[in-house]
């Protein structure tokens, strides 16, 4: 654990939050857990929450070079990221740019029917209610948001859309779906926050759609760590690498 870290603000199921000497920064940690089916099954694997943090730290940088505001400031450790304080907004933004998983199950798209334009949908981020889809309408009466502040989030969600797709494709990757959460800064600005990573994208080989995410995971399938490592390998240039000893893949 870094040294500026104080002490434990906030455990979720794969990562924990510490407070710092700075009221407005905080310590992601990303641990080794990892959850699917709605907890229904659980693992640890080794080195999986340092991929997740290098991953993330690598596309939010690249979000920023593009002028979109997110938390994160630095990675102190390869899996612990110094970030900003938010007051995060209790919604999962989910950008769809393919029909897979739960949209099958539910709508009748065709299998690896593309979106576009994409879809935006909002699920309440609520263990109790099971994380539910919302309209702007049930958002705006329970006061989760504004109106104002649901059209900024979905102005931002396309950007970045944007942004990860171009960034991801040339890197071998097709960005099929992911699930962003913003905060507010002490400011009130929407800010990006949480993590993008395997465990909150589906990313697929652009030649052999092979899955690369934590879908792996939740068909029960063995090598999600080798997935998670190889999009790492993909999307770091070598001196970050070097910087943070990740190890090289096989050939």
């Amino acid at each position: 654990m870094s040294e500026i870290t104080k002490e434990l603000l906030y455990t979720g199921k794969a990562k924990d939050v510490y407070k710092t000497e700075n009221e407005n920064e905080v310590i992601i940690k990303f641990r080794d857990d990892i959850t699917a089916l709605d907890g229904g099954r659980k693992d640890t694997l080794s080195k999986k929450g340092e991929y997740n943090a290098l991953i993330s730290a690598k596309l939010f940088q690249i979000l920023e070079e593009r002028g979109i505001k997110t938390q994160f400031i630095r990675l102190v450790e390869p899996n612990e990221m110094l970030t900003k304080s938010l007051d995060m907004i209790p919604l999962e933004v989910i950008c769809r740019n393919i029909a897979t998983g739960s949209l099958l199950r539910k709508y009748p798209f065709h299998r690896n029917q593309e979106l576009n334009p994409p879809i935006i949908q909002f699920d309440y981020k609520n263990d109790v209610y099971h994380d539910p889809m919302l309209n702007d309408s049930i958002i705006t009466a329970l006061k989760i948001a504004s109106q104002e502040q649901l059209d900024k989030i979905r102005e931002i969600t396309h950007v970045i859309n944007k942004v990860l797709s171009k960034f991801l494709k040339e890197k071998g990757l097709i960005l099929v779906d992911f699930k962003i959460e913003f905060g507010l800064d002490a400011e009130g600005n929407i800010v990006l926050g949480d993590e993008i990573s395997p465990d909150t994208t589906r990313l697929w080989d652009s030649e052999t759609l092979d899955n690369f995410d934590k879908d792996i995971f939740r068909k029960g399938e063995e090598g999600v760590v080798d997935a998670y490592h190889k999009v790492v390998d993909l999307v770091l240039t070598t001196e970050e690498k070097e910087k943070w000893n990740v190890e090289k893949l096989e050939d």
